[in-house]
């Protein structure tokens, strides 16, 4: 028998994405709107360099648990370059994708029992991978009156109810896009360190950004040091399946994730550690910013078809490359957002997220597409939406 504790829900997009596979498999032509992955992948250089080092024939042996100092330096000079930070190298921890990160942080700074909160709607891995560690998860119901992102009120709420032990907070969010500003995380850190909550920072979307060329996104870092941030090579630098990330950890935590880290996973991926050096040159940082001008493109078609969709109200896409909105009136027709994607996937071609997986209390009105497959995808499948609500 299964432990209780792997009890958790399967992610959602994961099934979803192997629907897409099984139809592309059979023939069908199908627009995977599903998953957030930026269509241009690796900057050059970055390619390159793994080729070059697969063509010299390199024999990769185990790194450090934490991950090789240079890419611990070059992360450390990244954080100086975006955020003007003087980061120490030593605490920085190169981690197997953000994913690693997550469940290395939480076993370092959560005991079982202790109650984390997090936004709801939010990325289900947190409460999932919680939930498997023991933790309590407290969920706080963000609706668009705090525009889908946690305040002190509401953390002050529960707290009173029971005390916190951490709060897991997103900028840009997942599945919203939603940013909190630097006065609003400014608060919400005073508040974490004021009560002895520690706070977790998603920052992996960070860099994708809207307008393109504006904030990039305050890390909890540029105010205070107690936080760990959680981030990754994924998104910005579209690097999903190299299973790199990083966090930025307090002084307290590095022993912790390092003996966890080469316990759970000895190292990071090697030929991908060494790669990503290239990811910090000039024309890697030219070309994921051309990445981010082609979301903004894709962006503005959905934003602009919005009249045309008729669906009800959405999440303000400040970051990130998700639409995340309330079915409205097609919920007339369809009893719950994961009809109408099941609906939409198998008569129109068009592979869009049901809102369960995000918000166990309200997802079943909404949907959330990825506008990271680029504008002419996010055109066509716009088009089939339409057809297949009219027909």
């Amino acid at each position: 028998m299964p432990s209780r504790r792997s009890a958790v829900p399967p992610f959602e997009v994961m099934t979803v994405l192997d629907q897409v596979a099984t139809m592309r498999a059979a023939g069908r032509d199908v627009i995977s709107l599903c998953v957030g992955e930026p269509a241009g992948g690796a900057p050059s250089a970055v390619n390159e360099a793994a080729a070059k080092l697969h063509a010299a024939g390199r024999v990769f042996g185990y790194t450090s648990a934490l991950g090789i100092w240079p890419l611990r330096e070059a992360l450390a000079q990244h954080y100086r370059r975006w955020y003007g930070l003087d980061v120490d190298p030593s605490q920085v921890a190169v981690t197997t994708g953000s994913s690693g990160g997550f469940l290395l942080t939480f076993l370092a700074a959560f005991e079982a029992g202790d109650r984390v909160a997090l936004a709801r709607p939010g990325y289900p891995a947190y409460r999932n991978i919680l939930t498997s560690l023991g933790c309590e998860v407290v969920d706080l119901q963000c609706g668009p009156e705090v525009r889908f992102q946690p305040t002190v009120e509401l953390l002050a709420a529960a707290h009173a109810e029971h005390p916190l032990k951490g709060l897991i907070l997103a900028s840009p969010a997942n599945p919203t896009g939603t940013m909190v500003s630097r006065d609003e995380l400014a608060a919400l850190v005073k508040w974490c360190d004021d009560e002895g909550v520690r706070l977790i920072s998603d920052e992996i979307y960070h860099g994708v950004t809207y307008p393109v060329g504006g904030h990039r996104g305050t890390s909890a870092c540029e105010l205070g040091r107690e936080s760990v941030v959680v981030s990754s090579f994924s998104k910005y630098w579209g690097m999903t399946g190299w299973r790199i990330g990083w966090l930025l950890l307090p002084p307290g935590l590095v022993g912790a994730v390092d003996a966890l880290a080469g316990n759970l996973a000895l190292c990071p991926p090697a030929p991908a550690q060494y790669a990503a050096l290239e990811a910090f040159n000039d024309e890697s940082y030219a070309e994921c910013d051309a990445e981010v001008a082609a979301f903004a493109e894709a962006r503005e078609l959905l934003l602009a078809a919005e009249p045309r969709l008729n669906w009800g109200v959405s999440a303000p896409a400040d970051g990130a490359f998700y639409y995340y909105a309330d079915l409205g009136p097609q919920l007339e027709r369809w009893e719950s957002s994961g009809a109408y994607a099941a609906a939409l996937l198998d008569e129109a071609g068009v592979a869009v997220t049901p809102g369960r997986d995000f918000d166990a209390a309200l997802g079943s009105r909404t949907v959330r597409l990825s506008f990271a497959a680029g504008a002419p995808a996010i055109a066509e499948a716009i088009e089939r939406i339409v057809a297949f609500q009219n027909q």
